[in-house]
């Protein structure tokens, strides 16, 4: 008899899951992590939204390149990633 079930995967609050979301987009987490942001993902029209709009700002700053650092829509996509952030930190 199993004292403890591994194989299920916990569900993810929203706060947990914005504190590890960057990590999670770069393919940065392990297996475990990646499969539970993934679903809470699925479930949560919230997060999943943030993941897009965090997937948008990583393709435009890819394609501006490092040569533009001082572009001003450069600096204001940073300050949205921010307000992001910060919105995260902070549950509502």
């Amino acid at each position: 008899m199993k004292l403890f079930r591994r194989d299920r995967v916990r569900a993810m609050s929203c706060v947990a899951v914005g504190r590890r979301l960057q990590h999670y987009l770069d393919g940065e987490l392990d297996d475990a992590r990646t499969a539970r942001i993934a679903a809470h993902l699925k479930q949560c029209l919230r997060c999943g939204l943030e993941a897009d709009a965090y997937e948008h700002i990583k393709a435009s700053l890819a394609q501006r390149g490092p040569d533009r650092a001082d572009d001003p829509a450069l600096e204001r996509l940073r300050a949205f990633a921010d307000h992001l952030a910060e919105s995260e930190a902070s549950p509502s």
